[in-house]
């Protein structure tokens, strides 16, 4: 029996994430036994500084992609959202398996819609992205950070700390906790992180019998479109810490492509889409993001800091 070994996060999530990718790598060969390896990773040890703040490419991945390099795991599994555009020298992004729903949530005790929270209310997230889709949406929210992994906001949210929070709608039904308190935010009211969704399986580039394991559970569609928005990303300076949000459906041959950027108080808001034929994936995401640049999405990513 071949044993491959997978490297994680440690989390709830990550876990499960993880042991979904090794159920099917296994019922996809017979005689291989995967092995889940947990690795803190720099994102999970800085618990209390906001995320803008310590992101970073690689703050959930360079522990994790160290490790592959040094050869103590085959394979690593990353929620697709967290690996930055470029991967390090030797590395490759060996599958994308099917797609969750890439929908946001909006999680409060009543479960309300966006419409529906009261004036006011306090909504934990420590997204850039989401705040400023937020606020563009509802001014008059509190928007304010919230740390630590989905089990630990969820018990945050119910001890009363936040009104309302937002979280990713594939966490919540990988772990079983989608319930009454979920409202699924609409593409139109926030539009998700590059890649939101999706989990990538990552390894050693060149390694042949490695890519041929992973190859079964890889879906075509949902690597074709988390391809271009990760290529939108890269197009407008990569970092997973950008207010940046951008989805893509693949119908057929025919490829669309939608992106959002807006200022931190949601007062100003680019945006942008694009369709075609999906062998010109790279032009029309190049596309989307020369229209959010022409409208000005610069100054909104990488906005002036004040004097010290």
């Amino acid at each position: 029996m071949t044993t491959v070994r997978i490297g994680t996060r440690g989390s709830r999530l990550a876990m499960a994430q993880s042991a979904i990718v090794a159920r099917a790598l296994e019922a996809a060969n017979p005689g291989l036994r995967a092995e889940l390896v947990k690795i803190t990773t720099s994102g999970d040890r800085l618990r209390r500084a906001p995320l803008p703040e310590v992101g970073g490419k690689g703050l959930f991945t360079r522990e994790i992609e160290e490790r592959l390099l040094a050869g103590d795991i085959q394979l690593a599994v990353h929620s697709l959202k967290d690996l930055p555009t470029d991967l390090p020298e030797g590395l490759a992004l060996l599958a994308v398996p099917e797609r969750a729903p890439a929908n946001d949530a909006l999680v409060s005790p009543p479960g309300l819609s966006l419409g529906e929270l009261p004036r006011g209310s306090c909504v934990g997230t420590s997204s850039r992205r989401r705040a400023a889709q937020l606020l563009a949406v509802r001014p008059d929210l509190e928007v304010v950070p919230i740390r630590g992994n989905l089990d630990t906001r969820l018990r945050k949210l119910a001890s009363g700390e936040y009104d309302a929070i937002v979280v990713a709608l594939a966490g919540l039904e990988r772990l079983g906790l989608r319930d009454a308190r979920c409202h699924v935010l609409s593409f139109e009211e926030m539009l998700p992180a590059p890649g939101q969704g999706a989990l990538g399986v990552e390894g050693p580039a060149g390694v042949e019998w490695l890519r041929e394991t992973v190859a079964p559970i890889a879906d075509h569609p949902t690597a074709l479109a988390v391809r271009a928005e990760r290529a939108v990303l890269k197009a407008l300076g990569g970092g997973c810490a950008l207010p940046l949000g951008t989805y893509a459906e693949v119908s057929g041959q025919r490829l669309a492509i939608r992106a959002v950027v807006a200022s931190e108080d949601g007062k100003r808001v680019c945006r942008a889409e694009a369709s075609g034929p999906t062998d010109e994936l790279d032009h029309l995401s190049r596309q989307v993001a020369a229209t959010l640049l022409e409208e000005g999405a610069a100054d909104l990513l990488h906005p002036p800091r004040p004097p010290s």
